[in-house]
Order: C-alpha cells, then sequence, then structure tokens
C-alpha cells in the first residue's frame, strides 16, 4: 500500500472524483466532460434543476381551461383591468365584457395590454361572429400583435379562402400556416404560440427571431423567421426590436371575442447570454470560471479535521471546469492527509475502503478517458493494481 501515496494531486491538480450528491441528480465524473464549446459535463450533476411547474387543463367551447401555475393572466373573463386603448397612458378601452369573453367593439381601436414583455409563450383563444358576413378578409378579422410589431392573424376562415399569406394563424405577409385548422364560426379557436424577438447587437442582427403557432392543436408555423414587423401589401423589411413590447388585439371592424389569454417568459436564448447549448470558447470558459467557483464555496462548507475526503472530492471536482491554484493546493494538502491514513489500516480495515478505492479507479478511468491525465499515470496504473490484487472487481 506504500505507493498509494502518490495519488495526491499532481500537475494538473487532479487524480481524484467528485462525491455522489445528496439528491439523485446525477454524479460527478460520469458523462461526456466540459469542452471548448459546453460548459457543463453531460448528465452534470451540477447543472440547475428545471423549474416546478403545475401543468394546468384543456380548454371546452364552454369553460375556458386553467392555466400553469407560473402563467402570467393577462385576460380570466372577468375585467379588463390589464388592458388599455392604443393610446396607452392608462386610457381606457371601449371593448367590453360579455359571458366571460372580451369583444371587440367597432372602430374603437386596438387594445393593448398595460405590461411589455419579449419572448414569451402566449395562449390566447378567439372566436369569430356566429353571424357569418362578409368574406376573404373581410369575415371575422382581427390580429395578435406580438410585442405590438409581429401580427398571428385572426379571420374567420372556416370555409372561406383569402390570400396565403394572410389565413388565420399566418405570420401575417410573411409565412402563411401550414394547415387550416379552424373549427366552425362561433366557437373558441385556441392559438398557442412560442414568440422569440429579433435580436441586434452593436446594430448587426444577432438573431432574426421566431414564431411557432399551434392552431386548436395543429402546428401550423415552426420556428418561422421573422423577417420584420408585419404590415398590408408591404414586404416586411428587418429592424432592431426593443427588448419589450405591449400584446395587442386588433380592431378590424369586426366583432371577434378572445378568451383565457395568459403567457409565460421564456429563458434566454444563446444570443442573449444563456449558458445552455453549444456557446463561444469565450463564454464557455466565463462560465467554466463561474461552476468552479460555486462547487470550490460547496466545498468550503465540507470541511472536516476528522474525514478531509467529502471537501476533497468536492474541491478537485471544481478543477475538471476551471484549474485555481488555491484549490488545487488545498487539495494537495487534503489528499496527503486522506492517503496518510489508507496506509496505517490493517488489511481487515482496508476491505472496508473497497468501493470508496473502486469509485476512485474508476474515477481515474474517467479522467484518462477525456485525457485529464494519461492511460499510464501511475496513480491510474496502482489503483488499478490495488483493486486486481486483492480481487475487487470479481462476482
Amino acid at each position: 500500500m506504500k505507493r498509494l501515496h502518490v495519488l495526491c494531486l499532481l500537475g494538473l491538480g487532479l487524480c481524484l472524483a467528485g462525491n455522489l450528491p445528496a439528491a439523485n441528480t446525477g454524479s460527478a465524473f460520469y458523462g461526456d466532460a466540459p469542452d471548448d464549446h459546453h460548459p457543463w459535463a453531460v448528465h452534470d450533476h451540477n447543472r440547475p434543476q428545471p423549474k416546478l411547474v403545475t401543468p394546468g387543463s384543456f380548454s371546452t367551447q364552454e369553460v375556458p381551461g386553467k392555466p400553469p401555475s407560473d402563467a402570467i393572466v393577462l385576460f380570466d373573463g372577468s375585467d379588463l383591468s390589464k388592458w388599455e386603448a392604443d393610446e396607452g397612458n392608462g386610457v381606457p378601452t371601449k371593448w367590453v365584457v360579455k359571458n366571460g369573453a372580451m369583444e371587440c367593439v367597432p372602430g374603437s381601436g386596438y387594445i393593448r395590454t398595460k405590461d411589455k414583455f419579449g419572448d414569451i409563450q402566449l395562449h390566447v383563444e378567439w372566436s369569430a361572429p356566429t353571424r357569418v358576413e362578409g368574406e376573404s378578409q373581410g369575415r371575422g378579422n382581427s390580429g395578435v400583435f406580438l410585442m405590438g410589431l409581429v401580427e398571428v392573424q385572426v379571420l374567420d376562415n372556416y370555409n372561406n379562402p383569402t390570400y396565403a399569406d394572410g389565413f388565420a394563424a399566418s405570420v401575417y405577409g410573411q409565412h402563411p400556416p401550414y394547415a387550416n385548422a379552424l373549427r366552425a364560426p362561433g366557437e373558441f379557436q385556441v392559438y398557442d404560440i412560442v414568440f422569440r424577438r429579433p435580436i441586434y447587437k452593436d446594430g448587426k442582427l444577432a438573431d432574426p427571431g421566431y414564431v411557432t403557432v399551434f392552431e386548436n392543436g395543429v402546428c401550423v408555423q415552426d420556428h418561422s423567421i421573422i423577417e420584420g414587423p408585419t404590415g398590408h401589401m408591404g414586404r416586411a423589411r428587418p429592424q432592431s426590436f426593443p427588448e419589450a413590447g405591449p400584446l395587442k388585439l386588433q380592431d378590424h371592424g369586426n366583432p371577434v371575442r378572445y378568451r383565457n389569454i395568459w403567457y409565460r417568459p421564456l429563458p434566454k436564448r444563446i444570443s442573449e447570454g444563456s449558458t445552455d447549448g453549444y456557446l463561444t470558447t469565450e463564454a464557455t470558459t466565463a462560465k467554466r470560471k463561474e461552476i468552479a467557483a460555486m462547487i470550490r464555496e460547496d466545498a468550503a462548507k465540507l470541511k472536516d479535521p476528522n474525514n478531509p475526503l467529502p471537501e476533497l472530492l468536492r474541491l478537485t471536482e471544481s478543477l475538471v471546469y476551471d484549474i485555481n491554484e488555491d484549490a488545487a493546493d488545498r487539495a494537495k494538502t487534503l489528499a496527503a492527509q486522506y492517503w496518510a491514513g489508507i496506509e496505517e489500516l490493517p488489511t481487515d480495515k482496508l476491505n472496508a475502503k473497497k468501493d470508496e478505492l473502486k469509485h476512485l479507479r474508476d474515477v481515474t478511468r474517467y479522467l484518462a478517458r477525456f485525457k485529464i491525465i494519461s492511460e499510464d499515470a501511475e496513480e491510474k496504473v496502482t489503483l488499478e493494481k490495488v483493486v486486481k490484487e486483492h480481487g475487487w472487481d470479481k462476482k
């Protein structure tokens, strides 16, 4: 057992691996390691857990569904307190609430939310008038204007053709829907929209933005690129978008009704600084340093003069993300303390450390696989030999 002292932090400062977290969220040194474009390991137990959201319920024609628990409700059928006339500044709208739905009063102008937001998942239910009048764009016409700039068309296209890029669920003037999945007029139609606004940096387009639309559960827009603000008759032109804007509903002269309107803010994209996904080398390096600092803080809470291993394991794990000299020096001290205790153990008590030492052997295999240590590193060879000599791998 005398050669086990080499299992301290040498060279790169790496030889041991992290312990399992308290919850079953994965183990350290399990999936592919962080690299130049991914700050997280595959199946990384340090990666934040998804937030808990209680799902809502689906609507029926008679009863609107319940939004998910993290949704921000814009209209629940009771009042228009979160809305105003299009001129803003708190000017009340002339739209009215009837039987749990808001209804456009023709000639009253657009209605818009008092709040502003950017990237969202949006749920909107609308109904064209039961009394069918007009044709093409003159029947049940309205629109859902995302940030007040990008219109997802609302139109009664039930047995009512019109130009393709003006159909219900079109990105107006830009993208026709893939299908016409409307119910009959008078019934409530459901739009579920994922909106990602265009992003500009230093006056240059960094991300064009996208719209995805489900119409009554049917995908009719899939990540459709936003070419710019939508408009009538004119070709869209790319332009910078603000970070946030109101949701607007259009007055196009038809008494279209809306109900059950809610949204969920969406997380940032990579183009806005998100650290989930394929990143630039610079962004990856910065995030790996941040992760390592978080792990070092956690390691400091594990200090125990009688048991150096928990702190050692967590601290060494941090070095896979970022080589920090202070952390490496502290880990060397802890490693020496740990192995001094191992060398003093008689054979019967050494057997009680079997699983621990096998785990460390597996860790060195992992580190060698990702070239953190070499295949013939002394620490790896020694652990392989010790496990083999004691027959700990036999079934």
